[in-house]
């Protein structure tokens, strides 16, 4: 007998009584208004889940303070970047939103791309914003300018899209770089802007704010991972991510000074991304070769940032969030110092351990991340939590944090961490979208996760285009508690799984949320 409407009435007032029940217990574990906490983002580019020591006790790579942190806060296993490449894993940690609803379906912003993040949307630097946070980005933005023309005008006015094409070099003899650059992170939610916006691509300088600091008169010729370009004279790789660590310590160290106003750093680390450059400092200290190093240094920047918080005490009422935007290119540790990522097998080092494939890809490894949170007195000190998460999600955990609510047109794809930190309430996630380089859809529910492509989707798989629904006998399917390491295809033997995920990929797809 089906059940009579006043029934249906009373289970649904009562999970609406759990629903807020949880809600007020996670508001009475937060701080006052008064009292909202910094925020404070650290973001390594490239680092595969098998870096870090805590993740990978085979690691053969000191990360003592990422370690620390650990223990210090929460750690997720089953996290994953919003897409498995840089800029759209960055639009989506800094919107809340998936990547391939944006202005860039696929792919990456290349050299001299025009702005990502479309001027209305609100980010997670906006939002801080509005509620008072002196906000700063130190390090990779990658998420496109809007570049002034020798001849007059600016390059937005001759794209289509987002990027310029393959003709690379044409369009950087034409930039001005006397002018301001239009349409970057201080227009993106940050007051300050410090860095060398992609440390492969031209121009080969610093940016602050809105202008390149110095003339690039000279040339950085094509070289593995080094596009030719633009360079400012004298201009030295190994130095690039020392001096913005420089700039954003000392920026960091002013504001703590000011108790009264909360701040936001979100600082995107150049590595371990190639040009694989470690300074003297950190040769030698890994087992895993210039790679290894590389990694160690990015570990001492994070030190180097909670030291900074602790000394000066801000670490009281301050969230340090660590993680990745996407994993690893290498299948093991990379043996040349400034080189292309290029795959060797000189070190047993494996940077994406345990998982298959490499980053771009749509397999584990492109896209399940690190990620640590810290907040002392908030969040139990060394919990592990197991549950599927995003980077999409840090966008609504500050929203609640702060007792902002989001708008239904921002952080469409996010859903607060708050019952996982806080271990209140129930976390509303149900499934992740994967994204690989290629345009290769994956969506993961419970154990189950579909690749709707015949390969990995990403560089190092020409064969694994993207395949509409039609196509679905070239589909993957893998049972993730069974096989984590995605082996056993089981497309064919378990259809109704198979079309169960089509079916709610395809109503995330066209929903455009999936809040």
């Amino acid at each position: 007998m089906p059940p009579s409407a006043a029934r249906i009435s009373g289970i649904l007032m009562r999970r609406l009584q759990w629903t807020l029940a949880g809600l007020v217990a996670i508001a009475a574990a937060l701080p006052a208004r008064s009292e909202r906490p910094n925020i404070v983002m650290v973001f390594a580019d490239d680092m595969g889940f098998g870096d870090p020591q805590v993740y990978n006790s085979r690691s053969r790579i000191p990360t003592p303070h990422i370690d620390a942190l650990a223990r210090q806060g929460m750690r997720f296993t089953d996290a994953h970047s919003a897409s498995s490449v840089c800029t759209p894993s960055r639009y989506g940690l800094l919107t809340g939103r998936y990547p391939w609803r944006s202005r860039l379906p696929t792919g990456i912003v290349n050299s001299w791309g025009g702005p990502v993040i479309s001027a209305e949307r609100l980010t997670l630097g906006k939002m801080l914003q509005a509620e008072g946070y002196r906000t700063a980005c130190f390090g990779k933005w990658h998420l496109g300018w809007d570049w002034a023309l020798k001849d007059g005008g600016y390059l937005s006015s001759e794209l289509d899209g987002v990027n310029v094409g393959r003709d690379y070099e044409s369009f950087g003899r034409r930039v001005d770089f006397s002018k301001p650059i239009r349409e970057g992170p201080i227009t993106r939610g940050f007051d300050r802007y410090f860095g060398d916006d992609v440390p492969n691509f031209p121009p080969y300088a610093f940016i602050e704010d809105d202008r390149l600091l110095g003339d690039p008169t000279e040339r950085m010729p094509v070289h593995k991972s080094q596009r030719g370009g633009p360079m400012l004279p004298g201009w030295d790789l190994w130095a690039a991510q020392p001096t913005i660590t420089a700039h954003a310590l000392e920026w960091l160290q002013e504001r703590t000074t000011d108790r009264s106003t909360p701040f936001f750093l979100y600082m995107p680390l150049l590595g371990p991304h190639t040009p694989i450059v470690p300074n003297a400092r950190s040769r030698g200290k890994s087992a895993a070769g210039p790679y290894g190093d590389w990694v160690h240094q990015m570990d001492s920047i994070l030190g180097a940032v909670v030291e900074t918080l602790e000394r000066t005490e801000a670490i009281r009422n301050t969230v340090v969030i660590f993680s990745s935007d996407n994993g690893s290119p290498a299948r093991s540790g990379i043996g040349t110092v400034g080189g292309t990522g290029t795959v060797t097998e000189l070190y047993s080092h494996v940077p994406n351990a345990p998982w298959r494939g490499l980053k771009a890809d749509a397999w584990e490894a492109g896209h399940r991340v690190p990620l640590i949170i810290r907040w002392d007195g908030q969040i139990q000190a060394g919990h592990v939590s197991e549950r599927t998460v995003c980077l999409t999600d840090v966008f609504a955990t500050v929203a609640e944090i702060l007792g902002v609510p989001v708008p239904k047109d921002a952080g469409e794809d996010s859903f607060s961490l708050g019952p996982l930190l806080f271990q209140q309430g129930e976390y509303a996630r149900d499934q992740v979208v994967h994204h690989s380089q290629r345009g290769v859809f994956a969506i993961r529910q419970g154990p189950w996760k579909l690749i709707l492509g015949n390969g990995s989707g990403g560089f190092s798989a020409p064969t694994g285009r993207a395949l509409s629904p039609t196509e679905d006998d070239a589909m993957q399917l893998y049972l993730l508690s069974e096989d984590p390491h995605e082996r056993r295809n089981l497309s064919s033997a378990r259809p109704a799984v198979k079309h169960r995920l089509l079916a709610e990929l395809a109503r995330l797809q066209a929903g455009g949320r999936s809040r």
